[in-house]
């Protein structure tokens, strides 16, 4: 259920990248009454046009199309894209408004954009942002990190594009990046467990009721949830699993951001740690796979992730993280 509660000040935002997570929350925001500037890559996609999307040809835009203090969400992929277009937008925007990274970010990264933009006298929020592309249209987790004053503005747009109580602000910046990389890596090993259930369940001996056992477990059982749902409703329209042919399990790399603070932390996170090696064993070995097509099944469910290699998802895990891996909390 949607959280129905009016927005302080104007209901207006702009959002730069309306690909799969940006261009949702821009089609819920519609929906719900804001008025919504949009930048994109390429051509906006037009049924966000007639839905009243009014497009931005450049950054400067924004600064004319919204009411001070402006609120911009980027949805772009982590890297020097996110430095690019904050210090773009930056130049474009005045002293006061705020501009949100709503994408995956390394929370280090987010710290040090918190601190340049603050020189300028530009706000700035990291917003880790959960739900997948059904939660970006109908209602997401959001978790901000930043300085309360940013976040106080902010809050209301995004209980109004949330799920009834997905939001927090988490702490101060780079916070909002951090809880969703420890979310990131729960998932993972989440996804991993029940993909090692799927792959027994596939392997015993005697017949049993595959279909059948994943549908029980939807209802009343102590491991059902969304990963259980989007699991079953993908065996039962492609059983086996044969659409992920491959088991290539492709990803961007956040959680092995995650592990490595986890070892400067001195935490241990053996269950995440271990979902981490087992993408790298699915890039590699052509052997049974049974539980690799399960994982792409639920992370395509959710996320839209593919059914094997791309490009593009590489070179973000090779590039998203900008700065270094910060020390423990508290360590210069």
């Amino acid at each position: 259920m949607r959280e129905q509660q009016p927005s302080a000040g104007p209901r207006e935002i702009g959002i730069v990248g309306l690909g799969k997570m940006g261009g949702n929350i821009a089609r819920q925001a519609l929906e719900a009454g804001f008025r919504v500037a949009g930048q994109t890559k390429g051509e906006a996609p037009p049924e966000l046009v007639e839905a009243g999307l009014e497009v931005m040809e450049n950054p400067e835009g924004f600064r004319a199309a919204l009411s001070r203090p402006r609120l911009v969400f980027l949805w772009v992929p982590a890297g020097p894209i996110v430095d690019q277009m904050l210090d773009t937008l930056a130049d474009a925007l005045e002293p006061g408004d705020i501009l949100v990274d709503g994408g995956n970010s390394y929370w280090g990264d987010s710290i040090a954009r918190h601190a340049r933009l603050r020189e300028r006298q530009i706000r700035f929020v990291d917003l880790g942002t959960s739900g997948g592309l059904s939660g970006a249209r109908d209602g997401a987790c959001f978790m901000a990190g930043g300085e309360a004053e940013a976040v106080e503005r902010l809050e209301p747009v995004c209980r109004a594009l949330a799920v009834e109580g997905g939001f927090v602000h988490a702490g101060g910046p780079g916070m909002g990046h951090f809880v969703k990389l420890v979310h990131n890596g729960i998932e993972f090993g989440m996804l991993q467990a029940i993909a090692e259930g799927y792959a027994l369940l596939r392997h015993h001996e005697k017949q049993l009721d595959l279909q059948g056992t994943l549908e029980a477990w939807r209802h009343g059982s102590v491991i059902r949830s969304w990963l259980v749902d989007l699991l079953a409703e993908a065996h039962r329209g492609d059983p086996g699993l044969g659409r992920a042919e491959s088991g290539y399990i492709e990803d961007t790399g956040e959680v092995n951001w995650l592990v490595m603070d986890a070892m400067r932390m001195e935490v241990p996170v053996p269950v995440i740690a271990q979902s981490v090696m087992q993408l790298f064993e699915s890039r590699r070995a052509p052997a049974e796979r049974d539980g690799a097509r399960a994982i792409m099944a639920m992370r395509h469910g959710f996320g839209g992730h593919p059914f094997g290699p791309e490009e593009s998802i590489a070179k973000e895990r090779k590039e998203g993280r900008v700065g270094p891996i910060r020390p423990p909390m508290g360590v210069d």
